[in-house]
């Protein structure tokens, strides 16, 4: 898909991928950009950066992403690509004695804003793009959902829920002309990164927001369903369906070592 002359809505786009995301659709021509995020005076910032807009949006809330599909829609006209972005880190314990040990909250948090906010996208924006014979989702997921993340049980397991989300709005609405890319990258620049311990993928390199939102682009343009800014995740994803239980004990591993080096602080 051509972004270029496409009204384009960016949830989380106050910052890091997010406003990456903003700037790099505005440059390649997007008719409007809508950035909408829980932030919402960050959020007119980076607007006023592309000559956008800004929406305050809580992703958890089906009620703010109904408002906010269709108050773009009457302001900007037919959204042509939405962007899922938004995500939260926290609750990353490789110390965890009981993985599932954690509260509700963190778990209906984590489900709350790394699925059901892709839920509710399509809900309210799938009748619209059959109507007008297609359109475009980029969700924002991680590696994560791919492999795993250790010490986050929650992380992982919605990440891994969204791609199975994505996987059947891909297959689902594909006649309808709805075309879904999946965005999952290791580690990027962001202030939620900076926040976490160093994991197995440190080694592998954090790349910038800003060349993870050119990527998103380049895999748009292509129509590519698994966008990876981190080429390194395909062999870890072929590693992993050869031989699962190899791929368990070398994860098991990776976590007592960083229990162990995390015991050593």
């Amino acid at each position: 898909m051509d972004v270029a002359g496409k009204v384009v809505v960016v949830t989380g786009g106050a910052n890091g991928i997010g406003q990456a995301l903003c700037e790099t659709f505005h440059r390649a021509g997007a008719a409007k950009v809508v950035v909408a995020d829980l932030d919402h005076a960050r959020a007119e910032t980076v607007a006023k950066g592309v000559g956008g807009a800004a929406f305050k949006c809580d992703v958890a809330q089906e009620k703010d992403i109904r408002h906010l599909i269709e108050e773009t829609e009457k302001l900007f006209g037919p959204i042509g690509l939405f962007c899922s972005n938004a995500g939260i880190g926290g609750g990353f314990d490789p110390m965890m004695e009981n993985v599932g040990g954690s509260s509700d909250e963190p778990w209906a948090r984590s489900w709350a804003i790394h699925v059901m906010a892709h839920v509710y996208a399509a809900r309210h924006l799938v009748p619209r793009m059959r109507a007008r014979g297609g359109g475009y989702f980029l969700n924002t997921i991680s590696a994560a959902g791919l492999l795993s993340q250790v010490g986050s049980a929650p992380y992982s397991t919605t990440k891994h829920a969204a791609v199975g989300f994505a996987e059947s709005l891909a297959i689902a609405h594909k006649a309808h002309g709805i075309r879904v890319s999946i965005l999952c990258p290791q580690g990027v620049e962001t202030n939620m990164l900076r926040g976490l311990p160093k994991g197995p993928q440190s080694g592998d390199g954090n790349l910038s927001a800003e060349q993870v939102a050119q990527d998103a682009l380049n895999g748009i343009q292509q129509e590519t369903f698994l966008i990876l800014p981190h080429a390194q995740v395909l062999g870890y994803m072929r590693k992993k369906a050869d031989n699962y239980d190899r791929w368990i004990g070398g994860m098991a591993k990776i976590q007592a070592k960083m229990r162990e080096d995390l015991g050593k602080s």
